[in-house]
């Protein structure tokens, strides 16, 4: 499997990158991103261009894969909807458009979250605009789109978040995931399982075309 990912230098794309690499059928790894992600492997490409929203010039780049595995977002703390829709709505979609161009045969996984609004008339303003998100991609003509909601996200294996606060939440919370995990499973899950199922729904797909955090640790166990 040939895949492409965005958001490689975040908390959960880091994780997909380190499943990619474990992962026997997984052959090819190619990463769009801002920056470089500072790391080395034989299934490792990286492209690096300064406006995700302008991939033409790489377009030549972007052709022949298996699937795109979309893990680029931002918080909506102290955004504006304008904004916040600029970033998470337009980003995306200039993405997959490209993407259809020149890799219409691909399956695309977008990562969303928790209480994502499918109606998109809610009165959370992150929850409306990825839940326009996600109808846009669902409505595009891929071989399949899945959209990943998960809740919690825990890092392991040393992955850390960009943000510093999420990073002092996780320290701060760190002795309680054994309670947790008990008390609410369904509402948690690891950098490794959500990348682990993002590759496996890749690869073989799913029932549902949206997957809650209850089908994403299924599908990683």
């Amino acid at each position: 499997m040939k895949i492409l990912l965005f958001g490689a230098t975040g908390m959960i794309g880091q994780g997909v990158l380190r499943e990619a690499f474990l992962d026997p059928d997984t052959t090819k790894v190619v990463t769009v991103g801002r920056r470089p992600t500072g790391q080395s492997h034989p299934k490792l490409t990286e492209l690096v261009s300064p406006d995700l929203a302008a991939l033409s010039p790489l377009e030549p780049e972007l052709v022949g894969f298996d699937a795109c595995l979309f893990c680029l977002g931002v918080t909506a703390l102290g955004m504006t909807e304008e904004k916040y829709s600029h970033v998470t709505y337009d980003l995306t979609m200039a993405v997959a458009r490209t993407l259809l161009r020149t890799s219409p045969g691909l399956t695309f996984v977008y990562v969303s979250g928790a209480g994502t609004d499918s109606t998109e008339r809610g009165r959370m303003m992150w929850a409306r605009v990825k839940g326009r998100t996600e109808n846009a991609l669902l409505s595009l003509p891929f071989k399949a789109a899945y959209m990943f909601r998960p809740g919690a996200v825990i890092p392991k294996h040393g992955i850390r978040s960009s943000i510093w606060w999420y990073n002092a939440a996780y320290v701060a919370l760190r002795p309680l995931y054994p309670i947790l995990s008990r008390i609410a499973p369904n509402s948690m899950t690891t950098t490794e399982q959500l990348a682990r199922a993002m590759l496996a729904v890749a690869r073989s797909g799913y029932s549902t075309r949206i997957l809650e955090t209850t089908d994403i640790n299924r599908v990683a166990s």
